[in-house]
């Protein structure tokens, strides 16, 4: 049997009991299986383990023979399978002449320029990639020139949800939701109730020390 061709991009799913492949395109990383093809050899190796484990000696020796068999020839009945497997998925793929790349032929593959879309882009997909790139980048300097707070009081300290029901404070002066002020009440003084402002030591009104 000759060399097999367009296998450095393949993954061998293979088992004792049967034989299939995995192709991926170099580009996009898509994969293509190929048919399952069954391992005669696997099967009767399988079928004579189940014999032994019920009758033993001279079973359980034959056996082990079939699964020697089949390690001696599975690479010959291995290599087969692949090249079936390579013959079935190949047509679906192109080599680039460009970067020699194994390229899927339905989404990574130029054909008005017969390059890879890595070598040769396709200008209609880079154009429109380029608008939408364009566009979210006008969007973001538009928004820069709203003033998304205006109408919020910045110096005015306020909580993200209301203390007494807990609902969003959306940055209002009252709760939506119950209606609680959302206006932070001054200190009073202890001893006289006057209001406090700021973090004075003693009552400006009574002389109470706080």
């Amino acid at each position: 049997m000759g060399s097999v061709e367009f296998t450095g991009n393949y993954e061998d799913l293979s088992t004792d009991k049967g034989f299939q492949f995995k192709f991926n395109c170099e580009k996009c990383g898509n994969g293509f299986m190929s048919t399952y093809k069954l391992n005669k050899l696997g099967l009767a190796a399988s079928a004579a383990e189940i014999a032994s484990s019920f009758l033993g000696g001279v079973f359980g020796r034959a056996a082990h023979g079939a699964y020697e068999a089949q390690r001696a020839i599975g690479g010959k009945a291995h290599d087969e399978a692949l090249q079936e497997a390579v013959a079935e998925i190949k047509p679906l793929f192109k080599q680039c002449t460009r970067c020699g790349k194994y390229i899927c032929e339905k989404f990574c593959w130029n054909a008005k320029q017969q390059l890879c879309e890595r070598c040769a882009p396709d200008l209609d997909e880079e154009v429109a990639a380029a608008q939408m790139e364009a566009a979210k980048e006008q969007a973001q300097e538009k928004a820069r020139t709203v003033d998304w707070m205006k109408g919020r009081d910045m110096a005015r300290q306020a909580g993200a949800v209301c203390p007494k029901c807990g609902a969003k404070t959306q940055g209002g002066k009252f709760c939506p939701d119950c209606g609680e002020s959302l206006v932070p009440k001054p200190a009073a003084c202890p001893a006289c109730k006057a209001a406090i402002q700021g973090s004075p030591k003693f009552c400006p009104e009574c002389g109470q020390k706080l």
